[in-house]
């Protein structure tokens, strides 16, 4: 490897597990619409009075409530686990691209990702800073009068949008006591795992397509 690019990272295997986490939220989700669907089967038939024994309608909620309680947690897990691991990835994407001749890049690697916790700022830094990156990562040389395809802010979109279904379904669900409400509970968290595929595809697509950039100029300048 030259001089230029000798500090390097190879992030071939952080991708790889980047990829694999992306296709294992896209599973669950699919799992999760499906108990969700059940689940709104039963309600419905509690609405519509189909039980009337009250000891299977006990039972058959219980089965329901374990179900879905399993398949959250699935959720949960897989969804930080696929946090910590795109964190990672972003910081070191914004390292090897200054590492590849990328100079003067506003977000260092460390605020690339500590954008995403700060409050309000949140809401656009983060994008910023991918953007940053790709545009580095593509034209190291000349990467400020580069632009970025509709992917990334399609990708931006996406994101805030699920993360905006996911806190209001979080929120109802919470607060959902009668029937009616938690019928609504349970279409809004099935619209938000519907939302969560093509978020985790866009994801994918932005990843990968920065990560063979890097990659290219990375064999290239060997």
């Amino acid at each position: 490897m030259s001089e230029d690019n000798k500090g390097f990272k190879n992030p071939q295997k952080l991708t790889s597990w980047v990829k694999y986490f992306l296709y294992m939220q896209i599973i669950i989700s699919l799992v999760a619409l499906g108990s969700g669907y059940m689940e709104y089967q039963l309600l419905s038939d509690y609405s519509n009075g189909v039980y009337t024994s009250q000891e299977q309608a006990v039972a058959d909620g219980e089965a329901s409530d374990a179900r879905q309680g399993i398949v959250g947690i699935m959720q949960m897990i897989i969804f930080i686990i696929s946090g910590i691991l795109i964190l990672k990835w972003i910081y070191r994407a914004n390292y090897n691209s200054r590492q590849l001749g990328a100079e003067e890049m506003q977000f260092t690697p460390g605020w690339s990702v500590g954008w995403c916790f700060i409050p309000i700022a949140s809401l656009w830094k983060p994008y910023q800073a991918m953007k940053e990156i790709w545009k580095a990562s593509h034209d190291a040389d000349n990467w400020k009068e580069s632009n970025v395809p509709a992917l990334l802010p399609w990708w931006w979109f996406l994101f805030i949008i699920s993360s905006l279904l996911g806190n209001v379904s979080l929120r109802v669900t919470l607060r959902a006591e009668e029937l009616e409400e938690l019928l609504n509970a349970n279409i809004i968290t099935q619209i938000s795992d519907i939302s969560s595929i093509p978020l985790a595809l866009v994801t994918m697509a932005v990843i990968m397509n920065i990560h063979k950039a890097q990659m290219s100029r990375a064999i290239n300048h060997s």
